[in-house]
């Protein structure tokens, strides 16, 4: 025995077809921000400590590592130096994610991953490569 589908009403508009889903590019915000909450408190830092010794408002460090606020390069930079790290190390944190395959990405918001690590358990876990290009834009 088939299954039974519904018919329409005599001029009632045909039901639309579903959505395709659709992978989404994960926003720099978002990767930058969880890559630079991982940062601090994978090192035991506060939130506090790191805004002051960056020189930046906490409530927009806040804002910037929950992906809400698009932060400038010298802001970005302060805050990696404020956890002892370099714009290339922010850059390696973030790599995995903005190369990974996109139909693995979720179709939302980006936030922090399980598989998501500190800058020295990524280091750990890196191989060297070659060839690789990495084309950075302002």
């Amino acid at each position: 025995m088939g299954f039974l589908r519904p018919v329409p009403a005599p001029g009632a508009a045909p039901e639309p077809a579903p959505a395709p889903v659709t992978v989404r590019e994960p926003l720099w915000r978002h990767v930058v921000g969880a890559a630079l909450r991982r940062e601090r408190l994978a090192r035991g830092r506060t939130l506090k400590e790191v805004a002051e010794k960056a020189r930046i408002s906490m409530p927009y460090l806040s804002e910037v590592e929950r992906g809400r606020k698009e932060a400038s390069s010298e802001v970005l930079a302060a805050a990696a130096q404020a956890l002892g790290l370099g714009l290339a190390d922010l850059l390696a944190l973030t790599q995995d994610q903005l190369t990974a395959d996109p139909a693995a990405r979720p179709a939302s918001r980006p936030g922090p991953e399980p598989s998501a690590t500190s800058l020295l358990a990524h280091r750990a876990r890196a191989r060297p490569r070659t060839g690789d290009t990495v084309l950075l834009a302002a």
